[in-house]
């Protein structure tokens, strides 16, 4: 079976003797045992140096099986690493789920003299609504604990379900007793169609933004946001900060949940998440 790489291609916070900003491609298998590098000045930095990197990076990989896929999470990168991962039969993959390559950039840190310099940093876009047609009928912050949440759903005949075994909480060590935070919307006559919209934006993570009024924010594709809602009320506020807190405890781990109603017979769409 063909692995698959992480990529990341950036500035580094540091210049060549002549004063150029220096980029570097770092480029990593996605279990991090394997890694390959490479820098040059920002003028050299186009799609054929990209291409003539990927080369060597995969004469010098010790997998004999090459990969078929690519994965970058960061928006400035991926069309570089696209157009030089085409001509070596190389799909680029853009997700923000990179947890190897997130790793060893933050690693960088340790060795840079720029405290300020966050090397998995990406400019978001601004929050968008959702689409007046996608709005549910009601929404609320929920819970499951840790042991039960893939018996709970997986079994299920769920028309959209996205649940990776790399974020099982088995796989992540997580106590079977731990509570996994979530959110479930009651999508009413628009369940279904809120659902696929949600999948064709590909989902990253749920945040709680305190603020006036607070919200909770999707995270989505490599740099979009939407407020999946709005809220003033003080005990949805304490509700919010408890999911906060759960997400924290959980590794990240979190869900979200589209149904059509409350009455637990029908799913629209699962999601289990996790934040970096």
């Amino acid at each position: 079976m063909s692995t698959t790489w992480q990529a990341d291609l950036s500035r580094r916070p540091f210049t060549d003797q002549g004063g150029s900003p220096i980029w570097a491609l770092l480029i990593c298998s996605a279990d991090g045992s394997w890694q390959f590098s490479a820098q040059a000045p920002q003028a050299e930095i186009d799609g054929k140096w990209v291409n003539m990197q990927l080369a060597i990076a995969l004469a010098d990989s010790p997998d004999n099986d090459p990969p078929r896929t690519i994965q970058v999470f960061r928006p400035q990168s991926f069309s570089l690493i696209a157009a030089g991962a085409e001509p070596l039969g190389l799909k680029a993959e853009p997700t923000r789920q990179t947890p190897a390559i997130k790793k060893l950039l933050q690693g960088l840190t340790r060795i840079s003299d720029q405290p300020d310099w966050d090397p998995v940093a990406i400019q978001e876009m601004p929050p968008q609504p959702l689409p007046e047609r996608l709005q549910g009928d009601r929404w609320r912050f929920a819970a499951l604990p840790a042991g039960e949440i893939e018996a709970a759903f997986q079994n299920r005949p769920i028309p959209v379900i996205e649940m990776p075994e790399m974020r099982s909480p088995l796989r992540l060590g997580i106590k079977s007793t731990t509570p996994i935070p979530g959110v479930i919307i009651e999508g009413g006559r628009a369940s279904m169609q809120l659902a696929r919209w949600i999948l064709s934006i590909r989902p990253f993570a749920l945040h709680y933004i305190p603020g006036s009024p607070d919200g909770v924010i999707l995270q989505a594709g490599l740099a979009e946001r939407w407020v999946l809602a709005t809220f003033e009320d003080e005990e949805i506020a304490i509700a919010a900060r408890r999911f906060q807190r759960r997400q924290l405890k959980a590794q990240g781990l979190h869900f979200l949940l589209v149904q059509p109603d409350d009455s637990g017979m029908t799913y629209s769409g699962i999601w289990l998440l996790q934040r970096d």
